[in-house]
């Protein structure tokens, strides 16, 4: 993987992404963001980010991180990487795996908020930041996500890990077959909580790529963004407080998350993701040697993001697609879907507009009973003749069987 942090590449799976050349430049203590294009080409000639914190004169000073990341996450558009497919010590940010396990059990209800946590001794012995578990100590599944979410709490992350799989060594190949899943190709897990690996163990690993993707899958679920935009939060009826780790949820506008990670080999390490407008950022900075550095350089790369890039809107949200769909045997003939979420293109914002095209797939008919906000077909942004997002078409509306054909729909307006 090249050095070079002036890549541009659609989120695909690599052997789909085509790249074009851009330089993207942050200034110290300002935004100065230079960007060229090379259309069509796969690999063109990249220029390095130039240095602005080197005095006049003096010779340029290397980037105060090992490597990083910054992606649209609707698109999955990556606009900003260095060494980015580098697998990197995650330190906490392994939690974050655990964050979305969670987080599609309870949205398939197989785990609920309310579930009750009864803490192990290996849970209660655990060290680094925790919340003091004491073994036979209980609380509910969302006491333990703050903790862990907010806190980084090594011992809530094990009490977790057990009541779902039973042991941490069954988490941790349920984390890994879930990056595997992902398609998260520099990353691998052998704890639930990302301590410092002892005598004879290894260190956990990811990539500030591999932790883009993750961090994208894990804003499908609303419930993580509660977590992580907590500031603070009262633990044990008071008695302890969380704090979030992630400083910038304090001091960067529109951050709501996600994640820090820290030990020595590891260095400071935060994933962090930030919306203004219309427009989510993610970015990842591993490997920091100084503390509060990764919250300063992951606020200027979202900054310069949000100052150089928007979401050129195509389609509202609740508007109507082109047509009609027939309901076969419904009380209604027919139903118009709907946009289920806002459809738009991801574009520098001193780019011309250009020729964007919605292609509509939809089914001539559908079967009564319908259900509003049934998925009926889907609508793809098309853009330079190739697709660039995927929204689903809905039922605005419940649409009940009824007996007869047209009469029986005639009746039932009686």
């Amino acid at each position: 993987m090249t050095d070079d942090p002036t890549v541009f590449r659609s989120a695909l799976p690599a052997d789909r992404r085509a790249r074009s050349a851009l330089a993207f430049t942050i200034a110290f203590g300002a935004i100065l963001v230079a960007i060229t294009i090379a259309p069509g080409l796969a690999h063109g000639a990249h220029r390095r980010r130039p240095n602005h914190r080197a005095a006049p004169g003096a010779a340029a000073t290397p980037e105060p991180y090992a490597e990083a990341c910054v992606m649209e996450p609707t698109t999955g558009t990556v606009i900003f990487e260095k060494n980015d497919h580098q697998p990197w010590p995650t330190a906490s940010l392994a939690k974050m795996m655990l964050m979305l396990i969670v987080a599609e059990k309870l949205d398939d209800g197989s785990l609920k908020l309310g579930d009750q946590i009864t803490t192990s001794v290996k849970a209660a012995k655990m060290g680094g930041s925790q919340v003091y578990l004491k073994q036979g100590e209980t609380f509910s599944l969302d006491d333990m996500m703050k903790a862990v979410v907010v806190h980084s709490a090594n011992d809530a992350s094990v009490a977790v890990a057990e009541y779902i799989a039973g042991s941490t060594e069954a988490f941790v190949a349920m984390m890994n077959q879930q990056a595997a899943k992902l398609g998260m190709r520099d990353t691998h897990y052998y704890s639930v909580h990302g301590l410092p690996p002892g005598r004879g163990q290894k260190a956990d690993v990811a990539s500030a790529y591999d932790q883009a993707l993750l961090a994208r899958a894990l804003l499908k679920y609303p419930q993580i963004l509660k977590w992580s935009s907590i500031d603070t939060a009262p633990f044990r009826n008071g008695t302890f407080v969380l704090r979030n780790t992630n400083h910038l949820v304090r001091t960067f506008q529109g951050c709501d998350g996600i994640k820090t990670g820290f030990y020595d080999k590891a260095g400071f390490n935060v994933v962090a993701t930030a919306k203004r407008g219309n427009l989510r950022l993610l970015a990842v900075v591993l490997g920091t040697p100084h503390k509060l550095t990764n919250f300063k350089e992951a606020a200027e790369m979202m900054a310069a993001g949000f100052a150089q890039y928007e979401m050129r809107p195509v389609a509202d949200k609740g508007s109507s697609a082109p047509g009609a769909v027939t309901v076969s045997g419904g009380a209604a003939a027919s139903i118009r879907p709907v946009f289920a979420a806002d459809a738009a293109v991801f574009v520098r914002r001193d780019e011309a507009a250009k020729a964007v095209e919605l292609d509509y797939n939809l089914p001539p008919t559908v079967a009564a009973p319908v259900t509003a906000g049934q998925q009926i077909g889907t609508a793809l942004v098309m853009r330079n003749g190739k697709a660039v997002q995927t929204v689903a078409l809905i039922a605005p509306q419940n649409v009940p069987k009824v007996r007869g054909g047209i009469v029986g729909r005639l009746l039932g307006k009686l």
